[in-house]
């Protein structure tokens, strides 16, 4: 196995963490912003309210995406095992 495959394997490992992360991370951008915005014009400055928010959309956005999620992953994981005998030789 040449240093070319292992740099495509880890950037193909990389881009797989991007692809599942994203949607999570910028839904909670969103609501987090939006609550700030909320916050600075109403000078409301609980803590929890910006928490319990997040917490909610990012469960939410699990339980839409977790299907999607677990099958690229399962993707990956079994082009992964396709890859080992190439690997070994």
């Amino acid at each position: 196995m040449s240093v070319g495959d292992l740099i495509a394997l880890l950037r193909g490992g990389v881009f797989q963490i991007l692809l599942m992360s994203i949607p999570l991370l910028v839904s909670a951008l969103a609501v987090g912003l939006l609550i700030a915005i909320l916050q600075a014009a109403t000078s409301i400055q609980e803590q929890t309210l910006t928490f319990v928010p997040k917490i909610i959309i990012i469960l939410l956005m699990l339980a839409l995406l977790g299907g999607w999620m677990f099958t690229s992953l399962g993707d990956f994981t079994r082009g992964l095992f396709m890859r080992i005998p190439e690997m070994a030789g």
